[in-house]
């Protein structure tokens, strides 16, 4: 009997030392954060989760992280399960930013942080901070190449151009399409761009979940409307990568006119090739190392109880707060610097662009 009560009271001592530090692994002795990514399907979130991963665990955290498969409800389970399993800080790249309440109403309630990863949750007021890019200054630097590719200050002609915006579930793409759009509305308005579909607002020119067939589709429907007689399209302004491919799938199977400038975002390595083939004129690089790095640098802040860095407090409100930010920034990518911000950095090696 002596023996079993002390077996007993060594039992109650190891769950209650389990109770106290709920976040760690079993038996790992390690804080565990939770990683949620929305799908596998797009080559950055690989990436993203990927070099999050390797980041974190080499920082001596464990790391648990899911893919939800551009599935909400999915996504949802996938948080729940990381607030019950313990996780003491929270990062979320959400499939669609309102889609999350419940979940994030959990993580409150357990006082456990939650980080925005690249895209803003909204409708919550339980998003502690936001990690991303400049996602304004993307759209800006996709216009700013536009117009002065075309030298629209000085054009005497007019150039006809389409656009293909991103995700409307998606805070981000509506920053992408308005960063590259304020920089050409005097062109459009002045008549030196011509928008010939007519489609040139943010909710006409989105693609759900930023899906390539959809892009493909959809330009494919333009091409064979508005470009069958032999008119030129001379820009097809893309917010993004996965996006642009569609587009220029489309191109390659239906269109015989003059090759436009097509913008895209994210260094894809099927754009990477496209751009070395001509069919693609630029993309904008996010260096999610980079990202990874700061929200690791954030993560252990929440942690160790520190100020947590951050450099914008006003841009980013989720419609019940605005999110405390920090900013990365992108950098403009073509065939002719790839290999210094590509190569040279270790991003690609030249065999997974050629």
């Amino acid at each position: 009997m002596k023996a079993k009560k002390i077996l007993g009271t060594i039992l109650c001592a190891a769950m209650a030392v389990t109770a106290l530090t709920g976040c760690a692994g079993a038996g790992s002795g390690k804080t565990k954060v939770g990683v949620s990514m929305p799908t596998k399907s797009l080559q950055r979130w690989n990436q993203d989760g990927d070099n999050m991963k390797k980041e974190l665990e080499a920082a001596g955290y464990e790391v648990d992280l899911q893919y939800a498969n551009d599935d909400v409800s999915t996504q949802l389970s996938q948080v729940e399960n990381m607030v019950n399993n313990g996780c003491k800080v929270i990062v979320i790249a959400a499939i669609e930013g309102s889609s999350l309440g419940s979940a994030l109403d959990k993580a409150e309630a357990k006082n456990i942080p939650v980080i925005a990863y690249d895209r803003l949750l909204m409708d919550s007021a339980t998003v502690d901070y936001y990690a991303t890019f400049d996602n304004y200054k993307v759209g800006t630097i996709q216009g700013e190449f536009v117009k002065d590719t075309l030298k629209l200050d000085e054009a005497t002609k007019t150039y006809n151009i389409e656009f293909t915006a991103g995700d409307p579930g998606d805070n981000n793409a509506g920053f992408f399409f308005n960063g590259a759009y304020d920089v050409l509305k005097p062109y459009i308005e002045k008549g030196t761009l011509k928008v010939v579909s007519g489609q040139d607002t943010f909710e006409k020119v989105a693609t759900p979940a930023w899906k390539t067939e959809t892009a493909q589709s959809r330009a494919e429907t333009i091409l064979s409307t508005y470009y069958a007689d032999g008119t030129n399209v001379d820009v097809w302004l893309c917010s993004n990568d996965s996006t642009a491919l569609g587009v220029e799938n489309a191109l390659g199977a239906n269109y015989k006119g003059t090759y436009p400038i097509i913008t895209g975002q994210d260094c894809d390595k099927a754009n990477v090739k496209n751009m070395l083939a001509g069919k693609q004129s630029m993309s904008v690089f996010k260096d999610t190392r980079t990202l990874a790095s700061q929200v690791v640098k954030m993560v252990t802040q929440i942690i160790k109880g520190e100020t947590v860095d951050v450099n914008d407090t006003k841009t980013y409100n989720n419609g019940k707060k605005v999110v405390p930010s920090y900013l990365c920034s992108p950098v403009f990518a073509s065939a002719d610097n790839y290999k210094e911000i590509l190569i040279t950095s270790g991003y690609y090696t030249e065999a997974d662009i050629t």
